[in-house]
């Protein structure tokens, strides 16, 4: 399994406050499916981002771009593949 960070920045904010219950059904949705490792908004309310668990971009991709928000055009989306690092702290 790989992971995939989706950078989702606000495009419309409007649309963002329309679909945002739609948005939060979708994200609990692919947790349910275990999909996702970690989500959340940022601080500043710009956006925000969800790390995806899938076998390929491709995958990735589809779950993104299904994403409310996306389809909508609230936000936009990037999408990058995480080579994640897992620091432990002594």
């Amino acid at each position: 399994m790989k992971y995939f960070a989706a950078l989702l920045k606000m495009k419309d904010l409007q649309k963002n406050t329309d679909f945002h219950d739609q948005h939060i059904a979708f994200l609990q949705q692919k947790e349910s499916e275990g999909k996702i490792f970690a989500r959340g908004r940022f601080a500043d309310s710009k956006g925000g981002m969800a790390i995806y668990m899938a076998a390929s971009y491709e995958e990735a991709l589809t779950i993104a771009e299904n994403d409310p928000y996306v389809k909508s055009g609230a936000r936009s989306l990037e999408l990058y593949e995480w080579d994640m690092k897992v620091v432990s702290s002594k």
